[in-house]
């Protein structure tokens, strides 16, 4: 097995590590790539490899989804869960579409950038989670539709890296009455369609750069991101509805401040 192999199955398993829990994959992935010279064309392996977690989470829920989809045509309540997440997938389509060359070109290429983001959204998350706050919402499929579509709206933050997808959608959940376990749990489920729409318009976008090098890499990452998120989903609950998220916002502002110091040393 190669180096660059080795890289790719390292950078797979830190992005199933952290998909799921607030810290920011692709921030992790793109830093993780930067400090170990890694470099994939148009930036395409740190987004393709997000296929293994979108499949690990489908598999996870595999048996609710499939009774949600065979219920909806005469169940209202599994016709507005699924509303509710497709609206609140709504934001991140427009604005990824209008604004995919940007932040592949510009925003994942700073890593200073990732690093504040990092620091940042760990003091959010910190303040939050200290918050005597009085769930409305228990039921991650039972969001009202215009909760939903706030939920997605934080979600758009995420766009930058170093934000975190999870990270935005949990706190604007959890700001807006859910409970952290049902926070956590809907930003599982608008994480279907979001990352799958994501590895769909990439894989588009970068039709032309990807060789069978490039594949192969992807590949890699992709079965090694699938095995680690399986784990974590599994456990992710259990944990946040019994500790809560601070350990989450420690890690980034820790991590954050270390590779702020490493760049600032020239690294």
């Amino acid at each position: 097995m190669g180096e660059t192999t080795l890289v790719a199955a390292a950078l797979g398993l830190l992005e199933g590590l952290t998909e799921f829990i607030p810290v920011s994959s692709t921030g992790h992935v793109l830093l993780a790539g930067h400090f170990l010279g890694f470099e994939s064309n148009g930036k395409a392996f740190e987004v393709l490899i997000q296929l293994g977690a979108i499949v690990a989470i489908v598999g996870v829920y595999a048996r609710r989804l499939i009774s949600v989809f065979a219920a909806a045509p005469h169940d209202p309540e599994s016709r507005r869960f699924i509303w509710s997440v497709l609206i609140a997938f709504l934001p991140a389509v427009v604005v990824g579409v209008a604004a995919h060359d940007f932040i592949k070109t510009v925003m994942f290429e700073s890593p200073l950038l990732i690093a504040v983001m990092l620091v940042l959204g760990g003091v959010v998350l910190i303040w939050v989670d200290r918050l005597v706050l009085a769930p409305r919402h228990d039921d991650a499929m039972r969001l009202p539709l215009g909760m939903a579509l706030k939920i997605g709206l934080f979600q758009v933050l995420a766009m930058v890296p170093g934000v975190s997808r999870s990270g935005a959608t949990i706190v604007g959940a959890l700001a807006l009455g859910a409970s952290k376990r049902a926070a956590a749990e809907f930003s599982f489920f608008l994480s279907m369609p979001t990352m799958a729409g994501a590895f769909a318009f990439d894989l588009y976008k970068n039709r032309d750069v990807l060789d069978s090098a490039a594949l192969g890499e992807i590949a890699v990452g992709f079965v090694m991101a699938f095995v680690a998120a399986v784990f974590v989903v599994r456990g992710l609950l259990t944990y946040v509805s019994r500790h809560g998220y601070a350990v989450f916002g420690w890690w980034r502002i820790i991590l954050g401040t270390v590779v702020l110091v490493a760049l600032a040393l020239g690294y």
